[in-house]
């Protein structure tokens, strides 16, 4: 993988985000394309910072906590707080996983949930990864916002992932997906039904700066396919679609969407 030293060193931090266990030395340098040597080097050096950290045991290599206290910290200073009542409310009043995506240039990413399930089957995935696109409630929100040509080009930047990999009611091909934006554009909110995986189902909207009318981010609510068939789905989307006006207000108070 080309790039600077301080590209390598993002994309080895980046890459370790993705397995809490850690991953091996000739592991790292293998997937980032980058020789070992050079990649011991620069895990060195981010042990002596205090970014990662060598498993004694296995001797892999992981991240320490100081990024994730970073995070925290960049979260308390940038509006977070103004945003987090809307979310627990929302979660509260549907009883299901609330979930809050900010649009960054080209790509979605999850920075905030909120569990409204107590009980039962709860549906609650890792917050900090971005929003797959082409077969997500929230990524079809936010595609439903563009073009077709720009969503479809959006789409094959990101990637698509093996249909093996997907629910059974995931979109096959790119007809299919702008069917679905069509709907969503129509309804104003975008909804999935065992797409992402099996037995799971989730309804997004956009929030939209209040001044620009572009969008911002997207809002979510998911669960368990079981509970949130398409009648309850059509009964929570003016909740959802409420919160979202609510998101779009407190945004203007929130560096999170600048």
């Amino acid at each position: 993988m080309a790039g600077s030293q301080i590209e390598r060193a993002l994309n080895l931090l980046e890459h370790l985000t993705r397995d809490a266990s850690g991953c091996a030395l000739q592991s790292l340098a293998d997937d980032l394309h980058i020789p070992k040597s050079a990649a011991h080097r620069m895990l060195a050096e981010l042990i002596r910072l205090g970014y990662v950290r060598q498993n004694a045991g296995s001797s892999h290599y992981q991240l320490s906590t100081r990024l994730v206290a970073l995070a925290f910290r960049y979260l308390a200073s940038s509006g977070a707080d103004i945003v987090e009542p809307i979310l627990e409310r929302l979660a509260a009043e549907t009883g299901e996983l609330v979930r809050l995506g900010v649009i960054e240039g080209e790509r979605l990413t999850w920075i905030a949930k909120a569990q409204g399930a107590r009980s039962g089957l709860r549906y609650d995935p890792d917050m900090g990864r971005d929003a797959p696109l082409f077969y997500t409630a929230s990524g079809h929100a936010w595609l439903a916002c563009l073009s077709d040509a720009e969503a479809l080009a959006l789409v094959a930047r990101q990637g698509l992932s093996a249909p093996a990999e997907l629910g059974p009611n995931a979109p096959r091909n790119t007809s299919e997906l702008l069917e679905r934006l069509r709907l969503a554009r129509a309804l104003g909110y975008a909804w999935v039904m065992q797409s992402s995986a099996v037995g799971t189902a989730a309804l997004a909207a956009v929030v939209r700066d209040p001044r620009s009318g572009k969008p911002s981010g997207v809002l979510s609510v998911a669960g368990p396919s079981a509970r949130l068939a398409q009648a309850r789905i059509e009964a929570l989307a003016p909740l959802l679609l409420a919160a979202v006006e609510e998101l779009a207000q407190a945004s203007q108070a929130s560096e999170l969407f600048s």
